[in-house]
C-alpha cells in the first residue's frame, strides 16, 4: 500500500474531470487524475455523439488550449430554431442580431476526447492513475483525505488535500461520501445518430418538441446533422428494432421537413434520460462537479456547459490559495455556483416536462410562450444569455474572448 500525496485528486476522466485537470495544471496544482479507462483508449462518453458548446465554453476551452487540438473542425451554431409539433408559434434566434458570429460550436465527442488527450500529454503536473477503480475514502480528518484505488498493480492509497468527484451520474464518490441525490426518470430513451438530409447544414440548430420528448438536430462540419431523438420508454424496444429506413421515417414524422427529406442515418446509440440533483455537493475536503452533482435532461444541451462552469469556478477559487480544500474555499464555491446551477436545472427540467406534457389545456399556453419568446426582446435576451453560457457568476476563462 504505497501512498502518494497530491494537491487535488479528481475521480473521473470524462469531459468535466479532464477539463478540470487542465485548468488546475494551468495554475500550478499537483493533480491526480483517476481514470477507469486504460492508456490508449477513450472513455465511453467520447463516442459518436455531438456536443453543443456554448460561446462561454468555447472561450474557456480555447484558453485551456483544447480547441486548438481538434483534428475534426467544429461547426458554428449561427441560428437556433425551436418549435413544437402540433402547437402554434416558434422561436428563431440569430447570432448576428446580438453582434455574434455564432452562439457556440458543435464538436464531435470523439474529436473532443482526442483533443483533451493531446492537451493532457502536455500537462506536466497531472499524474494519471489508469486504469484505476475508486474504492473509497477515509473519514476526512486532518489536512488531507486518503483515497483508496485499485489498479493493475493492486490496491493503493493516495492522499489529496481536495477530492473532486467528477465520475458521472452514478458517482461512486458521491455514494462513498454519503451525499444524497434526488433523481427523476423522464421515461425516455434517447437515440443518437448522424443523419444526412437533402439540405446541408447552414449553421441552424433545431429543437423540435413532441409528446415523446424532443428531437434535436445539430449542424456538423462534415455536411451531416447530429440527431438526438427522444422516444417514450415503452416504445424504445420497437424503435431500436427498426432498420435504417424505418428509423429515418420515424425521424421524419417527428421532426418534419425543415431540412428536406432525410436520406440516410448512421449507427445509433441509446441513452436513458435521467435527471439528478445532489442537494449538497460538499463534504470535508471533497466536492462534486458535473454530472456527479447534477445530471440534466439533454434538452437545450446544457449539461456539459454547466459542468465545465463548475470546474472552472473551482479552479478559479483555488488559484493562489495555499490549501485547495479548506471549508471556507468550498463554501465559497457552493455559493458562487448556486444561482447558475439552480436556474439551469429548473430551466432544463421544466422545459423537458412542459414540452412533453400531452394535456390539451397546456397547448395554448405553450403556443403563447413560444410566440412571446420569439417577439419579446427581454425574454429573447434571457434565453440567448443562457444558451451562450452567461448565467450567474461566470468564471473568468468563460468571459475571455478567444485570441
Amino acid at each position: 500500500m504505497v501512498s502518494t500525496r497530491h494537491d487535488v485528486a479528481i475521480v473521473g476522466g470524462g469531459l468535466v474531470g479532464t477539463s478540470l485537470a487542465l485548468a488546475l495544471d494551468r495554475i500550478g496544482m499537483d493533480v491526480a487524475l483517476i481514470e477507469a479507462t486504460p492508456a490508449g483508449a477513450l472513455p465511453a462518453v467520447f463516442d459518436e455523439r455531438n456536443l453543443s458548446f456554448a460561446e462561454a465554453t468555447v472561450n474557456a476551452l480555447t484558453a485551456l488550449g483544447v480547441m486548438q487540438k481538434l483534428r475534426t473542425p467544429a461547426a458554428p451554431i449561427r441560428r437556433i430554431h425551436v418549435s413544437r409539433q402540433g402547437d402554434f408559434g416558434r422561436v428563431q434566434l440569430d447570432a448576428g442580431d446580438y453582434g455574434r458570429e455564432a452562439f457556440g460550436q458543435v464538436v464531435m465527442a470523439r474529436a473532443f476526447g482526442e483533443a483533451l488527450e493531446a492537451r493532457l500529454d502536455e500537462a506536466p503536473r497531472v499524474v494519471r492513475y489508469r486504469p484505476a477503480r475508486f474504492l473509497g475514502v477515509d473519514d476526512g480528518g486532518g489536512v488531507a483525505r486518503g483515497i483508496r484505488i485499485a489498479g493493475e498493480e493492486g490496491e493503493r492509497t493516495i492522499q489529496a488535500r481536495l477530492l473532486v468527484g467528477a465520475d458521472g451520474t452514478r458517482s461512486a464518490v458521491r455514494e462513498a461520501l454519503g451525499l444524497d441525490a434526488d433523481e427523476h426518470d423522464y421515461a425516455q430513451t434517447l437515440f443518437v445518430a448522424r443523419v444526412r438530409s437533402e439540405r446541408a447544414p447552414d449553421g441552424t440548430a433545431y429543437e423540435r418538441f413532441g409528446d415523446d420528448g424532443p428531437t434535436a438536430l445539430l449542424p456538423r462540419a462534415d455536411g451531416q446533422f447530429g440527431v438526438v431523438h427522444a422516444v417514450a420508454g415503452k416504445h424504445a424496444a420497437a424503435v431500436a428494432a427498426l432498420d435504417a429506413s424505418g428509423f429515418i421515417a420515424r425521424l421524419q414524422q417527428a421532426f418534419g421537413w425543415r431540412v428536406g427529406r432525410f436520406l440516410s442515418a448512421g449507427d445509433r446509440s441509446t441513452y436513458q434520460a435521467v435527471g439528478l440533483r445532489a442537494p449538497t455537493v460538499l463534504d470535508q475536503r471533497a466536492v462534486l462537479v458535473g454530472n456527479a452533482a447534477q445530471t440534466l435532461h439533454p434538452i437545450g444541451a446544457q449539461g456539459f456547459n454547466l459542468g465545465l462552469r463548475d470546474a472552472l469556478t473551482l479552479a478559479e477559487l483555488i488559484e493562489g490559495q495555499p490549501d485547495p480544500g479548506t471549508d471556507a474555499l468550498l463554501a465559497a464555491y457552493a455559493l458562487r455556483r448556486q444561482d447558475d446551477r439552480e436556474r439551469t436545472i429548473r430551466f432544463s427540467d421544466g422545459l423537458a416536462r412542459l414540452t412533453a406534457n400531452t394535456d390539451p389545456l397546456l397547448r395554448p399556453l405553450r403556443a403563447i410562450g413560444l410566440m412571446a419568446a420569439d417577439r419579446l426582446p427581454a425574454l429573447q435576451g434571457w434565453l440567448v444569455g443562457g444558451a451562450m453560457g452567461y448565467r450567474g457568476d461566470v468564471p473568468r476563462l468563460c468571459r475571455a474572448l478567444p485570441t
